[in-house]
């Protein structure tokens, strides 16, 4: 299965950022559980979005906007991706109480 392109981006990506904004501090979610809380996109299958919605969750959160909380936003491992950043991410949410055991939060 390709990895399909996400139908008005720009309105996905609002929705996700609404989202990631209510987490609140010392709180996180994952990818899977934001794309959740979303409806799948107008044109988008939902066997298809249930299989591409994190990662498109993930895509709205490497561009988000400087007031979205996106630390608070992980993997479903429950782990921070490995990706440029991540360090950064991982100091931000120990700022905010979260602690980590064996690089799970």
């Amino acid at each position: 299965m390709s990895y399909p392109t996400l139908p008005n981006q720009q309105r996905y990506y609002e929705q996700v950022w609404d989202l990631a904004r209510q987490v609140p501090h010392g709180m996180v979610v994952t990818y899977g559980q934001i794309a959740q809380l979303i409806a799948p996109p107008a044109g988008v299958e939902p066997q298809d979005y249930k299989a591409f919605g994190p990662r498109w969750v993930g895509d709205a959160m490497a561009a988000c906007p400087d007031d979205v909380p996106w630390q608070r936003v992980i993997n479903a491992q429950g782990k921070i991706s490995e990706r440029p950043g991540a360090q950064r991410q991982r100091h931000l949410l120990e700022q905010e109480g979260i602690v980590f055991v064996n690089e799970k939060i």
